[in-house]
């Protein structure tokens, strides 16, 4: 067994296209091998910004072979009474290849058939790699690739050199006009120039001592081991920046960490504004002293170790400086305008073609806010905390340092609005209504944010969807899925008990959508949308999907009342006996949907047509559950209406055992379905039972 390396040598790739490459072309490289009937073991892969490398352990140099079994004619058929083969067995056997004397005889569930078995023998892994792994590289997907030359070819970034190895022997194959070998390449200005590879055993050891660590985990943590003990020496530590050390690991081939300083008087300006200045466009990490204070310093990670590193540093400070003197520019700039003033400057600003302008879509905000505010019950300061904060929510979209700083809008919101004497929590719901701003994120921590955010959220939405809109499998170019699961996840935080129809409803009004017809229409289609994002969160957090259906077959409308009523049903299931329980509540709800009930449905059965103690039996027992999980409802005790409706159990089954619902005489059928009907409408307080598999 061998193992097989290829790289592809490129010039620099995206740092944002590394990793998803390096997955893809593994992935297709292991389907590929697994088509061709190629064994092998582990897959590792191995990235810098100039190369994508694939390692694959014990490699069987042959393919495995491949055994091809034919059914031929009968028995009776394909041999004469003498047992020698007929013209029919021959013809067969020339079909398919088989010496007739080969040909094999099997009992099968329709007799006795003859059989020819082919056995193709596997080529060589090298022959076959050769001619798959032009196409595996090719098929490497980027977010955008580029043609180079006059080639018909396209890669992330031109292809230069390309590695392939099995075992000693170099797989033969060319892509475009670069033909592989056994030779890579060391760093582009440490050690530059080819480096021959023996095996694909020598690839991690031969490049790191051309100065470059291929292994990203590796590199990684040499990245992360140098800044830390370059801080230690100003007593510093760098603030934590997942996302930054994935994109750094991802620029560089061996990295050189140094310490930089910028001048105090740049501290006078938010943090915010310094650290993103720092992140954005330098990559640089910020950091902080023991009492989590900035302090005036920053690590830059570099791509090459250098002679004399004050000189380099000094660089980094040179450039930093320009950076941050620019947005002080902005940040004191900003400081001339009013928030106020930047609201009226929004109706210059596009939101959506037929949406209208940010102006416009903060008019509609404030409103919905202002709304839910008083669904919620809230005091008059914090409804007038509210309205402030959606008034100036978007003012900060117009500031310059937003526009410099995209990923600032809020957070500098809340920074001016502090620096003009706006309360506190009209400032802070500001900065939080954008949250979450990706899948996981920090929700509003306070009640004004929350509510800001929600109606930020349910604007677009509705405004989408009334414009038509709307996500499809393929595209939600305006994040409206994102969008749903935060207005979900903030009201569970929250426990807001806000009607989500009548929310959606009050939303599309805002939007000139005024006929019965179009807002019912549109209503029910972001009620769909809503149970769609509802049944992925449930889902996630563990709830079976039939218990998940069950209860979004019932009411979507209160966002609390169906996680009680899902985390209920799933805690009911895992009961001893459910199953009986489910059967017998399905049966009820079944029976109501096939019979043709006329006009008893909705109707009370009648005692004086009841025929059997067991239907007296029920009835009594429905009145005393009835009270019991209407009390449960109301007061929030879910688990308890569920552990009442399942103490009905008894009494249906030993209804269904004593009497005959579909009677001959049809007051009595039509009573029984009546009794039936009443049930069914408890259960579908809850879930419909109907939907549990069982």
């Amino acid at each position: 067994m061998n193992r097989l390396l290829v790289e592809i040598g490129t010039e620099e790739i995206p740092a944002g296209y590394i990793q998803p490459a390096l997955k893809a072309f593994s992935s297709l490289l292991v389907k590929k091998m697994a088509d061709a009937r190629i064994p092998h073991g582990d897959v590792h892969t191995y990235g810098t910004p100039r190369r994508l490398a694939v390692i694959v352990s014990d490699v069987a140099p042959k393919q495995s072979p491949l055994s091809i079994e034919m059914m031929g004619p009968p028995e009776r058929i394909g041999m004469d009474a003498n047992g020698k083969l007929t013209v029919a067995a021959q013809k067969f056997a020339e079909k398919t290849g088989v010496p007739a004397s080969q040909l094999q005889i099997r009992e099968t569930g329709k007799g006795r058939y003859l059989y020819a078995v082919k056995t193709e023998r596997g080529a060589a892994s090298k022959k076959i790699l050769s001619e798959m792994l032009p196409e595996a590289i090719l098929s490497v997907p980027f977010p955008k690739s580029m043609r180079w030359a006059d080639l018909t070819i396209a890669f992330a970034r031109p292809i230069h050199a390309i590695t392939a190895l099995l075992g000693s022997d170099v797989i033969p194959f060319r892509v475009g006009n670069v033909r592989s070998s056994r030779y890579t390449f060391g760093h582009r200005f440490m050690k530059p120039g080819k480096i021959k590879l023996n095996t694909p055993d020598d690839y991690l050891t031969a490049l790191s001592g051309a100065w470059v660590l291929a292994d990203i985990r590796q590199r990684k943590e040499i990245l992360e081991t140098q800044m830390a003990q370059a801080v230690s020496r100003i007593n510093g530590r760098v603030i934590e920046d997942k996302e930054l050390v994935e994109t750094v690991v991802h620029l560089i081939e061996y990295p050189a960490a140094i310490v930089g300083r910028f001048d105090d008087a740049f501290l006078d300006l938010p943090k915010e504004i310094l650290i993103t200045a720092m992140r954005e466009h330098q990559k640089y990490f910020a950091v902080v002293n023991g009492k989590n204070e900035l302090m005036p310093y920053f690590v830059a990670i570099n791509n090459t170790t250098a002679k004399d590193m004050t000189l380099v540093t000094k660089g980094h400070e040179r450039v930093l400086r320009a950076r941050l003197s620019d947005a002080k520019f902005f940040f004191t700039t900003d400081l001339k305008t009013s928030l106020d003033e930047n609201t009226e400057k929004l109706k210059s600003v596009l939101f959506q073609a037929n949406l209208g302008s940010m102006h416009d879509k903060t008019m509609r905000i404030e409103k919905l806010a202002g709304w839910l505010a008083k669904a919620g019950k809230a005091e008059e300061a914090q409804i007038q905390d509210i309205a402030r904060a959606a008034h100036l929510c978007k003012a900060d979209l117009v500031s310059h340092a937003v526009i410099e700083f995209p990923k600032l809008q809020g957070i500098m919101g809340r920074v001016y609005a502090m620096k003009q004497n706006e309360p506190i929590h009209t400032a802070t719901a500001i900065e939080e209504h954008y949250r979450p701003t990706y899948a996981g994120g920090a929700l509003p921590e306070t009640f004004e944010g929350s509510v800001l955010s929600i109606a930020d959220k349910m604007d677009s939405i509705c405004g989408c969807f009334s414009a038509g809109l709307i996500p499809t499998g393929a595209a939600d170019p305006y994040a409206l899925r994102r969008q749903a699961n935060g207005l979900i996840l903030i009201a569970l935080k929250n426990r807001f008990a806000f009607s989500l129809n009548a929310l959606i409803r009050e939303s599309l009004i805002m939007f000139g959508v005024n006929n019965a017809g179009e807002i019912n229409d549109l209503t029910d289609k972001i009620v769909d949308f809503f149970k769609v994002r509802m049944a992925h969160l449930l889902e996630e957090e563990g709830i079976s999907k039939d218990a998940v259906a069950a209860v979004l077959a019932v009411s979507t409308d209160t966002i609390g009342g169906v996680w009680e009523k899902a985390r209920s049903l799933q805690k009911l299931k895992s009961a001893p006996g459910f199953e009986v329980l489910a059967t017998a509540f399905k049966r009820v709800v079944n029976i109501i949907r096939k019979a043709d009930i006329g006009e008893t449905g909705g109707q009370a059965a009648h005692p004086s047509l009841f025929a059997h103690e067991s239907e007296k039996a029920l009835l009594e027992q429905f009145h005393t559950v009835q009270q019991k999980v209407l009390a449960h409802i109301h007061t929030g005790q879910i688990d308890h209406a569920f552990a009442d409706i399942a103490g009905m159990r008894e009494f249906v089954d030993r209804f269904f055992d004593d009497v005959m619902v579909m009677d001959e005489d049809m007051n009595i059928r039509k009573n029984r379905l009546a009794l039936l009907g009443q049930i069914a409408g408890l259960f579908g307080m809850l879930a419909d039972f109907s939907k549990i598999s069982t």
